[in-house]
């Protein structure tokens, strides 16, 4: 089952938190996708674009960008659990 985000907050330095509908909760820091994947640069390139991320219908993705995303799947696995 993909798992469904029920609150996303943007954090300093280009961390998210975020918690599930499970009530699992993690930082998930989105530095590493910036460094690691040429289209996140823009992250931190636009001004203010970091904060005003979507969340789709299905509250399984975090998106940016038509170009700019993140699944909840990869958030969860890879997040800091807190």
């Amino acid at each position: 089952m993909i798992p469904r985000i029920k609150i996303a907050e943007p954090r300093e330095d280009y961390k998210l938190y975020i918690v599930f509908d499970s009530g699992e909760e993690v930082i998930y820091d989105v530095n590493e996708d910036i460094a690691q994947i040429p289209d996140f640069s823009v992250l931190k390139t636009e001004c203010g674009l970091f904060q005003s991320f979507q969340l789709d219908e299905s509250r399984t993705c975090i998106s940016w960008t038509d170009r700019v995303d993140l699944p909840s799947d990869t958030l969860l696995e890879y997040g800091k659990k807190i």
